[in-house]
């Protein structure tokens, strides 16, 4: 019997299936909520009908997509151009053909990886149509990828290619991950942290959290490892599954976890006006 995708109508997590899923990991884990109606699960065709989809360049070689209306948390795909072949960071809950074709006329994708679940989206359809020779996920977090097959888990950290390097941080999820792009001095940060941003898409604030929408807290222990793997590393924008925060660099990173790790558990949502000017203990120059 074929396995077929389906995708959670509530979050939007794809499984391979031979018929609707009977739950799905990522509503029942503490980190997001149950469907209050009940499971659904939709498939290809369904949500080919339902969806339309975007892409937008943020600069010459960096091009951001999405799709509407929103499917599930509703994340954006993060397509990294390079001469020496491309690299997709998370994933659009969906591709459509033109999506694809456009993926196609920019050189298509070499290298694969997403930070955790929150972030797969619709890897499967990367996977399937463009054939990566290398698609990386941190070994802690296999267990959340039966809709795409993984050819490179690795442990604390893998270099994709000089200056773009993956490492791994847990905290929000045990086999998180990041993304630091040395050269175009961006942290793909998965959900290490949150930018509330207004919709001109200016900063308002920043947090940290082990479950957002259930405003619990990471660990001090998590927020040094945090704190220990990002303070190295040189960037002055990052990108989380839904943001793209030019500006949150890695001094406000740094103060966010600075602040965690000074007082009680608890997510905080600075303001940007606080963090700009706060004093960044042992950050490294």
């Amino acid at each position: 019997m074929p396995l077929e995708p389906y995708a959670c109508a509530n979050c939007g997590y794809w499984q391979r299936y031979f018929a609707p899923p009977p739950d799905c990991p990522v509503c029942t884990d503490t980190r997001n909520d149950l469907p209050h109606d009940g499971w659904r699960f939709l498939s290809v065709p369904e949500i080919a009908s339902m969806l339309t989809g975007h892409w937008r360049s943020l600069r010459p070689d960096m091009v951001a997509f999405s799709t509407s209306p929103p499917l599930g948390l509703n994340g954006t795909g993060w397509l990294l151009l390079h001469q020496d072949g491309n690299i997709a960071f998370e994933a659009a809950p969906f591709y459509t053909a033109a999506m694809l074709s456009e993926i196609e006329r920019l050189g298509g994708i070499r290298f694969l990886a997403a930070s955790h679940a929150h972030g797969y989206g619709a890897l499967w359809q990367l996977q399937d149509v463009f054939q990566p020779e290398v698609l990386a996920i941190q070994k802690d977090d296999l267990r959340m990828t039966k809709a795409f097959r993984v050819t490179w888990p690795y442990d604390d950290a893998l270099e994709l290619r000089p200056g773009l390097t993956l490492h791994h941080v847990g905290g929000h999820y045990e086999g998180q991950a990041v993304l630091h792009d040395e050269h175009r001095r961006i942290l793909f940060c998965g959900d290490a942290f949150k930018v509330d941003q207004n919709e001109r898409g200016e900063n308002l604030a920043v947090s940290t959290h082990k479950a957002f929408h259930k405003e619990i807290p990471l660990t001090r222990g998590e927020l040094r490892r945090y704190r220990d793997v990002i303070a190295p590393l040189d960037f002055d924008t990052v990108c989380t599954p839904f943001e793209y925060a030019p500006g949150v660099t890695r001094a406000v990173a740094l103060a966010v976890l600075d602040d965690g790790l000074r007082g009680p558990p608890g997510v905080r949502h600075i303001p940007m006006r606080d963090l700009a000017r706060a004093p960044q203990e042992g950050s490294t120059t």
